[in-house]
């Protein structure tokens, strides 16, 4: 009455027990209309399943292209911020040479630096 052997089911359709030869080839063959059915699903499914990866993987491909582009610009305003102070002391020394030549052109026309050359009458 307490043997371990009894049947108790398995998985699937199919059970696991002490059988004789001819009930044994008579389960296998009660799961086999399943078992097809399960094989037909998977052949039927293949191809959706493969447009399915190829999908994913141009998917993934163009975003990686995406994030490539997006790395590469936040790099560049990183370094046009980084780069102000540089763009800052260019303005200062443009703004100091702009006011020596003003200097030098009134000190040609004979008027002192201070004083603005006259409007010109052209």
């Amino acid at each position: 009455m307490g043997s371990s052997l009894s049947n108790k089911p398995r998985g699937g359709c199919c059970y696991h027990s002490v059988f004789t030869d001819e009930e044994t080839e008579a389960q296998r063959s009660s799961c086999l209309p399943s078992r097809i059915q399960a094989l037909e699903h998977v052949r039927r499914s293949l191809p959706e399943l493969a447009q399915h990866k190829a999908d994913m993987q141009r998917w993934e491909e163009q975003s990686q292209g995406a994030v490539y582009t997006v790395e590469y610009a936040c790099s560049a305003v990183k370094n046009l911020v980084d780069s102000s102070i540089y763009f800052r002391s260019v303005e200062g020394l443009l703004k100091q040479a702009i006011s020596i030549r003003d200097h030098m052109n009134a000190a040609a026309q004979g008027h002192s630096p201070e004083e603005p050359p006259p409007p010109s009458s052209a």
